[in-house]
């Protein structure tokens, strides 16, 4: 994916009222932030933001945060966010495995929506669903460990089923076609424009119950 630079990206995502700038400190505090005890969803790469406002619209009982690694991207979400006032959204300029240093044991639900498919087997390790990131995981879910994710791509929805499995998921939900399911859905930016060119796109919810020491 090609970035286009947004001159004062970094300023832009500091000034919003949206943004966390200095997440560590609210690591095993973020009910508190929000100012209730909803659950807290987190999707990883949120893109510009088209879905999480979406959900956060339609589910005002449910905290979302976004993580996005890039400014310039996140720019755009902060864009269509100045406009409206959704009191259960935050974001977070981050990476995803820093995760472990932001939350503890605390989000309900991580979405994974159209993320770098990372083809080649040499970088297997960087999909956020491979082992690595799924011990990451481990640490910030809370209660039942549930992942949902959407994706174009057949190679790394098979690797993600594999994955999943092996680190004691069930697969509670899929769909080689959610556009032909009855399934609750948000879209995002490139599920529209896939969509749009006839692209089935791949679904699954997995679970896996968590029990904390």
């Amino acid at each position: 994916m090609r970035l286009r630079n947004v001159k004062n990206a970094k300023e832009l995502v500091a000034s919003s009222s949206y943004t966390i700038l200095e997440p560590e400190k609210y690591k095993g505090h973020y009910q508190e932030l929000f100012g209730n005890n909803n659950p807290i969803h987190l999707e990883i790469g949120m893109g510009k933001g088209n879905f999480i406002i979406d959900k956060a619209i339609k589910n005002p009982d449910i905290n979302f945060i976004g993580l996005e690694k890039y400014e310039s991207v996140l720019c755009r979400a902060l864009e269509k966010l100045a406009n409206l006032n959704l009191p259960n959204v935050k974001i977070i300029r981050e990476d995803a495995l820093n995760l472990a240093n932001i939350f503890d044991h605390e989000i309900a639900v991580i979405y994974l929506n159209f993320s770098d498919p990372w083809p080649k087997k040499r970088h297997a390790k960087r999909r956020l669903t491979s082992e690595v990131f799924l011990n990451i995981y481990d640490q910030v879910f809370a209660n039942d460990q549930v992942i949902i994710q959407k994706t174009d791509n057949v190679g790394l929805f098979e690797s993600s089923i594999i994955s999943l499995s092996t680190h004691g998921y069930i697969i509670e939900e899929i769909s080689l076609d959610l556009a032909n399911t009855e399934i609750e859905n948000s879209l995002t930016e490139y599920e529209s424009k896939f969509m749009s060119q006839g692209i089935k796109i791949n679904y699954l919810k997995a679970r896996k119950n968590n029990i904390l020491i």
